[in-house]
């Protein structure tokens, strides 16, 4: 069982983790790495097991990333007791790990996280419908996902919809799709994906040709990225509207459909961390009904 003896070993651990290393974990908490070390050595020793696989960078076994975790569970409740007290000003950061997906980040999810003092935001990036298996792995506090059933130990909180459309450039279209959206020009035009969980061009063929389309595809995780490869007419691809809006508004890009493909997003919210993130959660709730369609 742990203790409060075993707070800066667990600070230290955290530390390392975040940090990456036992030198840069040194310098943030005005040690030296051998006293990082020796903090970590003498946990795990007691512990009878490891919890840091030393590395560059530093990662953490699975009991080392739950002890970390829950560092950071009793860092938020420090937070809570600091404004409570009203002395927030002199509190510590805290790291909150959270889970999002790429076009949330890149369009609106910013505007939810600027607001909010006192926490340093860890982002895992993936696909909108897996988000949440970093929640259900314990890794992150809380995820925005497409799924719309609460992960076990969570509360769930509708977001909006994402809106994208499927855009290439004027040539591109003229090239590839002189009779327009045929399954047979769908196979050979070249197209974009963002890794290989995007499931969202065969989403939207499939609404729109009603059967499975082969596509030739080029793997690009980034979605301003995507945006830059259609503008360069690589291929075409979904992408929030949002980004598009000046392209259109300027003919650079064109849609391929006038329908759009709306994508619901979901909060997830770990309920032993729910009371201590809800500035976070009304946050993220504010910002998604400033941006997403509702």
């Amino acid at each position: 069982m742990l203790n409060s003896s075993d707070y800066p070993a667990l600070t230290a651990l955290a530390a390392v983790l975040h940090a990456g290393s036992f030198e840069a974990a040194a310098n943030r908490l005005s040690v030296t790495p051998s006293a990082v070390s020796q903090r970590i050595k003498g946990l795990e020793d007691r512990l009878g097991t490891v919890l840091v696989l030393r590395g560059t960078p530093c990662t953490g076994t699975e009991t080392g990333r739950r002890l970390a975790r829950h560092m950071e569970e009793i860092g938020l409740m420090e937070r809570q007791l600091a404004q409570d007290l009203g002395q927030s000003d002199k509190a510590a950061p805290i790291h909150v790990p959270l889970a999002v997906n790429a076009d949330s980040l890149a369009t609106w999810f910013c505007a939810a996280m600027a607001p909010i003092e006192g926490l340093l935001f860890q982002l895992q990036i993936d696909d909108q419908d897996h988000s949440a298996n970093w929640l259900k792995r314990g890794k992150v506090m809380a995820a925005v996902s497409s799924r719309d059933t609460p992960v076990s130990g969570c509360d769930l909180h509708p977001l909006g919809k994402l809106r994208y459309l499927a855009v290439a450039t004027p040539a591109f279209v003229a090239r590839h799709f002189p009779d327009g959206l045929t399954p047979d020009a769908l196979s050979c035009a070249p197209s974009m994906i963002y890794d290989e969980k995007d499931r969202l061009p065969d989403i939207w063929i499939t609404a729109r040709t009603e059967q499975r389309v082969p596509l030739p595809t080029h793997r690009i995780p980034s979605t301003h990225g995507f945006v830059d490869a259609a503008l360069a007419g690589l291929g075409w691809g979904l992408n929030p509207h949002r980004l598009l809006e000046p392209h259109l508004s300027a003919g650079r890009l064109v849609p391929l459909s006038p329908d759009p493909l709306d994508i619901p997003l979901y909060w997830h919210v770990s309920r032993l961390s729910a009371a201590h993130l809800a500035d976070v959660t009304e946050a993220v709730k504010e910002a998604a009904k400033a941006y997403l369609i509702q």
